[in-house]
């Protein structure tokens, strides 16, 4: 029994390995494909300067740190959970059937293959068109405010002058709906920049 168990896992060893050395270079489009995620650059860069295999939680938790731009030790656990089931289901599975990484994930170990240095030498390469989407789907947060602010001011103001048409508006409902305006504008931009982040 024990000897046919090791006879399927040295042919699942094979089978995998034959792979890996069959995809040893990558043509331009899957380059393109595998760097157009921001998740998946950072998995690279973190690999980048360290060999043998590492631990998958702490990829996770160094990616979710830098795109949130603070420390591991600083980061939220719900901050750390939604990069690593990103990284788990789907980031990490992609690059090791490309062949650019091993991935063990059920023991949650990740270790690069010379095919991840290749990737990597990319990385610094500006990306026109990346730039493009970016510029084009960054919206002007601040000029949102600023108006936002500027109309609050004028509807504050006006009420609390007393001025013909607001008079009979509470002051009460008036602070409601200036606060309703700033809570709807900050969930719209947390919205936005969750849907960015997470988009592949």
């Amino acid at each position: 029994m024990t000897t046919q168990v090791n006879g399927t896992e040295n042919a699942l060893i094979d089978q995998h390995t034959n792979a890996a050395e069959q995809n040893t270079e990558l043509g331009k489009d899957e380059i393109y494909h595998l760097l157009q995620n921001e998740r998946r650059r950072k998995v690279l860069e973190y690999l980048r300067d360290r060999e043998g295999p590492v631990q998958m939680r702490d990829i996770a938790e160094q990616v979710a740190a830098w795109e949130h731009d603070t420390t591991v030790q600083a980061l939220m656990s719900d901050q750390r959970q939604r990069v690593y089931i990103a990284l788990y289901q789907a980031h990490l599975p992609k690059l090791d059937e490309e062949g650019v990484i091993d991935y063990n994930q059920s023991r949650g170990i990740v270790e690069k293959t010379p095919l991840a240095n290749e990737l990597a030498a990319h990385l610094e390469l500006p990306d026109d068109d990346d730039d493009e989407v970016d510029a084009e789907s960054e919206r002007p947060w601040g000029a949102y405010y600023l108006s936002v602010s500027g109309l609050s001011t004028l509807f504050v103001g006006a009420s609390g002058l007393g001025l013909p048409g607001f008079t009979s508006i509470p002051h009460l409902i008036v602070a409601l709906t200036v606060m309703s305006i700033y809570t709807a504008l900050t969930f719209w931009q947390v919205l936005d920049n969750f849907e960015t982040t997470d988009e592949e």
